[in-house]
């Protein structure tokens, strides 16, 4: 090969390679770009699901809240009537009437006042929201006191008010998601009633009252912790309000006096920070808690009650003092003890607690005795069971003895063989004998002399040929003429 080709095919072997990597890097530029593009279409179709501050109506929102806030005229009667329907659901312990006692409530109002007012930078709004609140928790405990107190029968303690007083996580959560949900829905255009009503549902501000009015008549307990879950409700719905609000940015009021507008600035963030701080510490609280009662009851369920070596009786757990106390039925022994004080280790909420562990070692001992003496007294009267019936039986044989005999004696008088001791003595010689029997019979061969002949009825097992059957007869005559001393026995076979 010449030179000159050698050259242009290496050229063109670098004009090839050339072409490759520009056609990779085209590819690589082609999916960079389409992947921006994916990017760009997620990015702009999440910002379209989920962005809402482009819908949001602010000074109809502001406007609709504020008008919500007074507490007078009708605004006071419809709350009356709910407070009353709503003890009367749950005095019945009827969901449904609840439900409905919820949806005509006017309390969502001065609520979302509150938490609006805060946002806001509106400390005029603040009181008059907290002025209307206070009013309203007053009048509605009043309401609910006075039904529980004097309507007959109303001091029933039903599942519906047992389920308001003692709050947990799951409330914290339904009160601050139900009160963001109804705030968006508030700052949208054109308001969503549907989502107003779902959340005056969820959120239940009505029945925690009307269950704390229950207290004040007949338990504080209940009413401490009726009005617990309905502060957490109020506090988290409050808290929702202020925050949706300031992620929508809607603006704060300005104050012509600088001063004025610093010191207000200053006092309604002081108010948010004190709504919130309860808000946080309830809300950290309970997750503590939660987690606390999740590894007690899974210690129980796993080390405790499912060991059948363990007479389980009860336990009691003294959360403030890190201190759980199980209670067993007969004596636990040391290496029980260091056992269950090990497998607490496995659950992090609890590993530091003291386990206080009680046993009876009398009580095992009072149980076995019982079963003992209860079995003794079986045991007697069984006995006496038993011999009654032996003695029963003793007369029952002797009656049919004397039956025997007296049937014998009547067949024929000149039978000197027992027919009892005969048939007896017969199954033992032939035990394929299934009947057996044998009379004395008159006969006359030329009707004017009379012979007495003896004749025996037999029945053979059916299995017998009847070759063998024919020996086995010839056998029993044979016997039977030794045993009864006659000259002729004829065999009849059933």
């Amino acid at each position: 090969m010449s030179d000159e080709n050698k050259f242009n095919f290496s050229e063109d072997e670098k004009n090839s390679q050339i072409h490759k990597e520009n056609v990779v890097e085209e590819k690589k530029a082609a999916v960079k770009k389409d992947a921006q593009g994916l990017f760009a279409s997620v990015k702009t179709f999440l910002n379209e699901l989920l962005d809402f501050r482009d819908d949001t109506d602010r000074d109809a929102t502001i406007s609709a809240i504020k008008a919500d806030i007074p507490f007078k005229g009708a605004t006071a009667w419809i709350l009356i009537c709910s407070i009353f329907v709503a003890s009367i659901g749950l005095n019945a312990n009827s969901t449904a009437v609840v439900i409905g006692a919820m949806l005509i409530s006017p309390l969502m109002g001065p609520i979302l006042g509150i938490g609006m007012s805060i946002a806001l930078n509106d400390i005029d709004t603040l009181k008059k929201s907290l002025i209307n609140l206070a009013t309203m928790i007053v009048l509605s405990l009043l309401a609910a006191y006075l039904f529980f107190k004097f309507f007959p029968s109303a001091d029933i303690m039903t599942n519906e008010l047992f389920g308001r007083t003692k709050p947990d996580l799951r409330d914290v959560l339904i009160a601050f998601f139900g009160g963001a949900a109804l705030i968006i829905a508030r700052t949208k255009k054109g308001t969503i009633a549907s989502v107003i009503f779902g959340v005056a549902i969820a959120t239940a501000l009505m029945p925690p009252l009307c269950t704390a009015g229950y207290g004040l008549a007949h338990n504080w307990e209940i009413f401490v912790g009726a009005m617990y879950l309905f502060t957490i409700n109020t506090i988290f719905i409050a808290l929702a309000t202020f925050l949706v609000l300031k992620v929508l940015r809607f603006p704060m009021l300005k104050y012509a006096n600088s001063k004025k507008r610093k010191r207000i600035a200053q006092l309604a963030s002081l108010i948010a920070v004190l709504v919130m701080a309860p808000a946080i510490w309830t809300f950290i609280n309970f997750i503590t808690q939660s987690g606390l009662e999740g590894d007690y009851e899974k210690f129980l369920k796993e080390e405790v009650k499912s060991n059948n070596e363990l007479w389980f009786q009860n336990a009691i757990p003294h959360w403030e003092d890190e201190e759980i106390i199980l209670y067993f039925n007969g004596e636990i022994t040391e290496a029980t003890v260091t056992d269950l004080e090990n497998e607490i280790k496995n659950y992090p909420k609890i590993k530091d607690f003291n386990l206080v562990i009680k046993g009876n070692k009398y009580r095992s001992i009072d149980k076995i005795s019982d079963a003992y003496d209860r079995a003794i007294k079986d045991l007697d009267q069984k006995d006496l069971i038993i011999n009654g019936l032996q003695e029963q039986i003793e007369d029952l044989k002797l009656n049919i003895t004397n039956l025997n005999k007296q049937i014998e004696s009547k067949s024929s008088n000149q039978n000197t063989v027992s027919f009892s001791t005969l048939s007896r003595d017969a199954k033992i010689k032939f035990s394929d004998l299934e009947y057996f029997g044998y009379a004395k019979m008159l006969e006359s061969k030329d009707f004017i002399n009379i012979d007495t002949v003896t004749v025996a009825n037999v029945r053979w097992k059916l299995e017998l040929e009847d070759s063998l059957v024919s020996i086995k007869e010839r056998s029993l005559q044979t016997w039977l003429k030794n045993e009864l001393q006659v000259d002729t026995v004829f065999i009849k076979r059933n």
